[in-house]
């Protein structure tokens, strides 16, 4: 059977890496040894998804995201572009851990997210914030250092009263 995957020939692919079916892998990205891929996942341009990486279906990461060494990625879930995802609260340690991020997460452009910080399932990280704890599930949480600031509900109502607005 013939590979549904769509892999820009600039993408560079490590060993031992396997990939789940309807792919997509924009320009000029890294996907590191020993990851595992689910399917119905987007990777945009000049992300660099270091090795030990789990990323799990239907998940789209923007451009410029680096996901760390031993982070885990829930389903469903969306990295706005130019977020870090670390491994080393205390670099240049000898020990790395990942972040685990959950089901359903939304994570803002620009944020950084500390190392062994689980992000909560159907949480959102605005844009830009820096993420030293975990973050509850149901949640959303804004600045630097992040504070929970409302629910996810409240965060979806917002998101369909903007996407009803008139653009002018």
């Amino acid at each position: 059977m013939e590979s549904t995957n769509q892999i820009s020939k600039t993408t560079f692919i490590g060993n031992n890496v396997k990939l789940g079916d309807r792919i997509k892998i924009w320009n000029l990205s890294y996907i590191g040894n020993n990851t595992i891929i689910g399917n119905d996942v987007i990777i945009g341009s000049l992300c660099h998804i270091d090795y030990d990486v789990k990323i799990d279906s239907n998940t789209k990461i923007e451009g410029l995201v680096y996901i760390a060494p031993k982070c885990i990625i829930g389903k469903n879930v969306f990295i706005g572009p130019s977020a870090t995802l670390t491994n080393d609260p205390y670099p240049p340690s000898k020990k790395l851990d990942g972040v685990y991020v959950e089901d359903n997460a939304v994570i803002g452009a620009r944020s950084v997210i500390k190392s062994g910080v689980t992000i909560g399932k159907n949480s959102v990280v605005g844009m830009g914030s820096i993420i030293i704890k975990d973050v509850p599930a149901d949640t959303v949480v804004f600045g630097s250092p992040a504070k929970v600031v409302y629910s996810r509900e409240d965060y979806n109502n917002k998101m369909k009263k903007w996407e009803r607005t008139p653009k002018y």
